[in-house]
C-alpha cells in the first residue's frame, strides 16, 4: 500500500531545512570540524525521529546524523527537531547504500539501527541492515572500537544478526532477547513504545569492532 503524501510536505521540509543535508557527500570526513562535536554518531532509517530527538538530549556533545529515505517520514523528525531546538542532530533523506559516500573513513563512533526491515525472505538476506553486505560498509566508516546498536522485535532477524556480526569481526556485549523485562531501559522508537505496550519482547546487543576496520 503506497503512503499517502503529507500535506504541504514540501513547504514544511523547506521551513526545517537548516536541519536537512542535502549533499551529505560534501561533508565526508569533516562532520564534526564543521559541527565542531566531539563524537559523531549516526541512525539508519531514523523514522519519525523520536530516538534521534531524546538520545541527543542527553549528548550535547555528540553529533547525531539520522538517515531516512522517505521524505514522508523524515518530515516529522525535522519537525520534532526544531520544535526541540536542538543543535546536535542532522538529517540526510537518502537511503543507506552509499554510506561511504556521506561519512569518511574512520569518522564515525556509533551507528543505530533500530527495528529495521527483517526482509524475511532468504532472497532478500542482502537487503537486511544487518547483513555481511551492509556491515563491510559500515566498517569503513566506523573508527576502531565503534560500536553498532542493534534493537528489533523479530527474533529470527535477530540470530541472523548476531551470527553475521560474529561473521564480520564484530564482538558482542549486551545481547539481551527481552530488553525491558524489569524496566525501561535507554530511549525507545516510536515502534518500540507501541510493542512495548503491546507486551512484545525487544532485542537488543551491541556490536563492537574491537579488531579493527579491517580485520
Amino acid at each position: 500500500m503506497r503512503m499517502r503524501r503529507k500535506p504541504r510536505l514540501a513547504s514544511r521540509i523547506e521551513k526545517c531545512a537548516h536541519l536537512l543535508i542535502a549533499n551529505p557527500e560534501t561533508l565526508c570526513g569533516r562532520w564534526l570540524e564543521e559541527f565542531n562535536y566531539n563524537k559523531l554518531h549516526i541512525e539508519i532509517g531514523c523514522g519519525k525521529g523520536n530516538f534521534s530527538v531524546n538520545t541527543t538530549k542527553n549528548e550535547p556533545d555528540t553529533l547525531l546524523v539520522g538517515l531516512e529515505r522517505i521524505s514522508n517520514v523524515i518530515v516529522i523528525a525535522l519537525e520534532r527537531t526544531e520544535q526541540a531546538k536542538l543543535q546536535n542532530v542532522r538529517y540526510i533523506n537518502k537511503p543507506a547504500d552509499y554510506l561511504p559516500n556521506y561519512f569518511g573513513e574512520g569518522e564515525v563512533s556509533r551507528i543505530y539501527i533500530n527495528f529495521c526491515d527483517p526482509w524475511p525472505a532468504n532472497k532478500h538476506q542482502k537487503r537486511r541492515l544487518t547483513g555481511q553486505p551492509f556491515l563491510e560498509m559500515y566498517k569503513q566508516t566506523l573508527c576502531t572500537d565503534g560500536e553498532i546498536h542493534f534493537k528489533t522485535d523479530n527474533q529470527p532477524l535477530f540470530e541472523f544478526s548476531l551470527e553475521e556480526f560474529e561473521r564480520c569481526g564484530f564482538a558482542l556485549t549486551e545481547v539481551t532477547q527481552n530488553l525491558h523485562k524489569h524496566g525501561i531501559i535507554g530511549v525507545m522508537t516510536d515502534y518500540e513504545e507501541k510493542f512495548h505496550e503491546q507486551g512484545i519482547p525487544i532485542f537488543k546487543c551491541i556490536a563492537t569492532l574491537s579488531g579493527g576496520r579491517f580485520s
